[in-house]
């Protein structure tokens, strides 16, 4: 079934804006096109925006008005802080006696580097008792004078007291400058870092909102009724409100729009997104169906923004290879795209007539041993794509696809420089350029955790069929490239859901405190119009650091999604039994709900207690969950608070490091509620009955309970 009803997803680049069209209801991409990035028009991005959207609406035969979702990313923001272009801010302290002094100090942040050369636009002014109005107005002007564009008000505690930010913040606001609150930014504790992250939200915010009013109003006068959404850097979506307030989250939030289309597409429950270009790759993390989140580092610093732990090798599909000595010494960081060079591959078979192969430097302070192609037709330089197109590993429709025996034609001169046949120089250039890769992926697959037997590497970006099957091939580990992996991140901005984070440092958190934490996530992304009985929340109580932080996500409708296939009974199995690394007549379905079954099996150890490693698969046959040893306990919404208590009671584990209760996920209707960041008893449970409220008492619920080492 499809309607006419749309998701529209728009990826504004810095050279091209890419714009897809998805059905709201079976999430299939009906249409995709590419227009100029509009840097210079007097409406800036926004025509371009706007452009696209017109001409997917003419391509897929659909009006403004079937458009039911509609969110661009942007690297606006991202782009400003890396030219320097950013407003001059006014930091305003607030305090007396020893607060006087940290806020003071604040004042350095004029020495942040933007660019070399660059430092940020600031100017400080001091005020003792922000009710004192004159005071207050003496401050403002004294930082208008010297050239502020936009204010921020920072005091110490102000997480605890904001009274004092919000003053001044309003004093700025009649004055009509635009303005942030250090304590509106983030609840964490840290004035330099907190004051340092507002500052940064702050330099971009005047350009941010003056392209936000021009989309908005472009839209609208396209006749779009849908609310426009933002991509965010940790993998949602957010309000053009939320934005206007916070437009740092938009800043590192390309290749979140690529890895938010891999887990919403391709349904990825464990392993890495990679998404490849012409000139890198950006790698990052899927563990057990989420997004991998940290702390940015911005301007050289640590900050409080939170966003995907993207890691970037230099190694793209235009990366050209580098000779010596016979022997191939490198690839990249050089991409034909910054040499001004044409791919090998893609010239015609009487271009590379009478090729033969050369070494140049370049650009200017580039080693002189990139190998490239003197032919009848020109120059051409020799890259990843053109290696794997010779092997035959980029397959028929991809946007890197090109004749397989023009690619081998074009590689025969460098195979002949290294004394050696096509197929093992196109081997030995994807090694070079994969080892780089690889080297990333293994750290990144230690530093969280992930099982080589269940990580699965996924390909993004045009460029995804140079680095990802190699790099499956070499590592024994399951790759694939991604459906429309060329338009991979506006299909992830089309697909992605409002994402909303609060974090608190909460000393010895209760559970009332932990669920007002939720329930102040659930309430932002309810506000930013997420359905209400779609939302999820997942907790994390981080005992070492008393953080208390609630991921609140949620859909602005309902997504049934009525796809065309349902996976049966055996392919099911056969999904369980391939993630265990297992015969399926070794493993039992171990308890069920219409949207997941769950799937274990035994593994015997002479030493050792044994295991039980559980799988749970989605009607489509794609394993959402991975439990290394679980046990799993079907009970009714009625019955689970006594069930649960009992299970809870039993998995918790006592010792030097403190209590630590099992991790916990339900398996609720169509959602699979994890409540594994919770390690106190008492709170975890009282998470359990909140995600029972408002159900049916006979309603099945399936426990699944690891024992924490």
């Amino acid at each position: 079934m499809t309607t006419h009803r749309i998701r529209v997803g728009i990826d504004v680049g810095g050279t091209f804006t890419d714009a897809v069209a998805v059905d709201a209801t079976t999430l299939h991409l009906l249409g995709q096109v590419k227009v100029p990035t509009s840097h210079h028009h007097e409406d800036g991005v926004a025509h371009g925006i706007v452009e696209a959207l017109d001409r997917l609406l003419e391509q897929t035969g659909h009006t403004p008005e079937d458009v039911t979702f509609l969110a661009h990313g942007t690297t606006q923001a991202t782009n400003a802080l890396l030219e320097g272009d950013v407003a001059t801010v006014g930091l305003i302290g607030i305090g007396t006696g020893p607060g006087a002094t940290l806020t003071r100090r604040l004042a350095a942040f004029r020495k942040l580097e933007l660019t070399p050369g660059k430092r940020l636009p600031l100017a400080y002014a001091h005020v003792a008792d922000p009710d004192d109005a004159p005071a207050v107005s003496a401050a403002l002007d004294e930082v208008v004078r010297e050239g502020a564009e936009v204010v921020v008000a920072s005091q110490p505690f102000s997480v605890d007291r904001p009274e004092g930010e919000e003053a001044v913040a309003a004093a700025a606001r009649e004055r009509g400058l635009p303005t942030t609150a250090a304590h509106d930014i983030t609840s964490l504790y840290g004035l330099h870092k907190r004051t340092r992250t507002a500052v940064v939200n702050a330099a971009i915010l005047p350009r941010m909102l003056a392209t936000a009013d021009l989309v908005d109003a472009s839209i609208t006068k396209a006749g779009v009724s849908a609310p426009l959404m933002v991509m965010r850097c940790d993998g949602g979506v957010m309000s053009l409100d939320e934005m206007r307030r916070r437009p740092l989250l938009t800043v590192l939030s390309g290749p979140a729009a690529g890895v938010a289309g891999a887990l919403m597409q391709e349904r990825i429950s464990e392993g890495l997104f990679l998404e490849t270009g012409g000139t890198s790759t950006d790698i990052s993390v899927v563990r057990r169906g989420k997004v991998a989140v940290r702390h940015a580092t911005m301007l050289g610093r640590t900050s409080y923004l939170s966003a995907l732990d993207v890691r970037t090798v230099g190694v793209g599909g235009g990366s050209m290879v580098r000779i010596g000595g016979g022997k191939v010494v490198g690839v990249g960081p050089r991409s034909a795209h910054i040499a001004g060079l044409p791919y090998a591959c893609f010239a015609s078979a009487e271009d590379l007539r009478d090729a033969k192969v050369t070494t140049v430097r370049p650009m200017a302070d580039d080693p002189a041993d990139y190998a490239v192609l003197d032919a009848a037709g020109g120059r051409f330089a020799i890259t990843m794509t053109c290696a794997a197109n010779a092997l035959g590993r980029v397959p028929e429709g991809d946007f890197a696809h090109c004749d397989q025996e023009v690619a081998r034609a074009a590689l025969a001169p460098l195979a002949d420089a290294l004394g050696t046949d096509v197929a093992t120089a196109a081997t030995k250039l994807l090694d070079a350029g994969t080892d780089q890769v690889r080297s990333v992926v293994e750290s990144m697959m230690r530093d969280y955790r992930l099982e080589k037997d269940t990580a699965v590497l996924v390909g993004g970006g045009g460029g995804a069929a140079s680095v990802t099957p190699h790099l499956a091939k070499v590592t024994g580990q399951e790759g694939r490239i991604a459906r429309h992996n060329e338009v991979i991140s506006p299909i992830g901005v089309a697909l992605a859901l409002i994402r909303e984070q609060v974090e608190r440092i909460i000393p010895g958190a209760g559970q009332e405190q932990i669920l007002a934490v939720r329930a102040e996530a659930e309430a932002a992304v309810i506000a930013q119009g997420a359905a209400a009985d779609g939302v999820e929340v997942e907790v994390t109580v981080d005992p070492q650091t008393s953080t208390v932080r609630a991921v609140a996500t949620g859909a602005t409708e309902l997504r049934t999604q009525d796809r065309a296939h349902r996976a049966d009974e055996a392919e099911r199995l056969r999904a369980a039994a391939t993630s265990l690394r297992t015969d399926p007549a070794s493993v039992r379905v171990l308890a069920g709900t219409p949207a997941h079954t769950v799937y274990g099996t035994e593994v015997r150890r002479r030493f050792r207690a044994d295991r039980h490693p559980v799988r749970v698969v989605d009607a489509d046959g794609v394993v959402r969950l991975h439990a290394p040893d679980a046990r799993v306990e079907t009970t009714t919404v009625g019955r689970a608070p006594e069930v649960l208590a009992g299970l809870v009671k039993e998995a918790t584990s006592y010792g030097d490091g403190g209590v630590r209760a099992p991790a916990l996920r339900l398996l609720l209707g169509s959602r699979i509620a994890d409540l594994s960041g919770v390690l106190d008893p008492d709170p975890l449970l009282a998470l359990a009955r909140g995600e029972l409220r408002s159900r049916s008492a006979d309603e099945p619920v399936v426990a699944v309970v690891e024992v924490r080492s």
